[in-house]
């Protein structure tokens, strides 16, 4: 067999493995969707249809136009726009403390250094079931219980470690001469971060950007404890109000999922080239 044939083969071979893992990826959400569109008679019809009978658009027409403000579907648009609010907050509030301090980490040397960082990736590990009391009871305290101030200041307190360990490594590959240069012509510390380190690190800070805003928006538990009212909760809360206590609602379920995942998806598709970039910068220099 000539070399040709066996790379011709390759290269079948790796595009049929990616092929298989797309679908592997890609057919929960496809059956979401598939889901959302189906009449509650095919999602509990047996055989299992791969297709509804009577597809329809009924049910992201409710969630949109409802004005009963008792409905779980009203709370869910809502939520929307609240979940919009808390991670845009958390995330904006973890990248003005977190770039700073991982610059600080990446660049001076001071005594406890390693701990501090060591520390920083500690507390992003704890598991918020060993916060949640406190934090129940602080936010009480601040008055800021069932309000989206009280989920971004605690959101952030979980992705601004995210953002300190990840920024920190990238500010550690930049080479510090850039720096000593845009010193030496005119720069100061401050305004050398700004046009050398940061725009150096952008791949990496728009990557960042993302995952921080996907951990604030997919967080339950927190926002399960603390909010209570439809000004504050946010869509994984919603879309759990459309279980009942004597019915599961799998078409609403569905149909929130699907909505819910649309501005993450939206979000990635958009920044498409700075995430690979980001992604590939961190594992050639990690």
């Amino acid at each position: 067999m000539s070399k040709a044939r066996i790379r011709l083969l390759q290269q079948a071979g790796l595009y049929l493995a990616s092929l298989a893992v797309a679908l592997f990826v890609l057919a929960p959400f496809a059956w979401l969707f598939i889901s959302s569109l189906a009449s509650g008679a095919d999602l509990l019809a047996k055989p299992l249809r791969w297709w509804p009978a009577h597809a329809s658009l009924q049910r992201y027409i409710t969630i949109l136009t409802t004005q009963d403000s008792g409905s779980a579907a009203y709370v869910f648009r809502h939520a929307l726009w609240n979940s919009a609010r808390t991670a845009a907050g958390a995330t904006g509030l973890a990248l003005v403390v977190g770039l700073f301090a991982a610059y600080a980490l990446a660049r001076f040397e001071f005594r406890g250094r390693r701990v501090l960082t060591l520390f920083f990736l500690s507390t992003y590990m704890l598991p918020p079931i060993a916060l949640i009391v406190a934090l129940y009871m602080l936010m009480g305290q601040l008055h800021l219980r069932d309000t989206i101030t009280g989920l971004v200041l605690v959101y952030s307190s979980f992705v601004t470690p995210f953002v300190v360990w990840i920024m920190r490594g990238y500010f550690s590959t930049i080479p510090r001469e850039l720096e000593e240069a845009a010193e030496v012509d005119g720069c100061s510390r401050m305004q050398a971060f700004w046009r050398v380190a940061v725009p150096l690190s952008l791949p990496g800070l728009v990557t960042t950007i993302i995952f921080a805003i996907l951990m604030a928006w997919d967080e339950f538990l927190y926002a399960l404890i603390l909010t209570s009212s439809v000004d504050a909760k946010t869509i994984p809360v919603a879309i759990a109000e459309f279980s009942g206590q004597h019915m599961v609602d799998y078409g609403m379920i569905a149909a929130g999922g699907v909505l819910a995942a649309l501005p993450p998806v939206l979000l990635a598709l958009v920044l498409q080239r700075h995430i690979i970039a980001g992604l590939s910068a961190g594992a050639v220099k990690g």
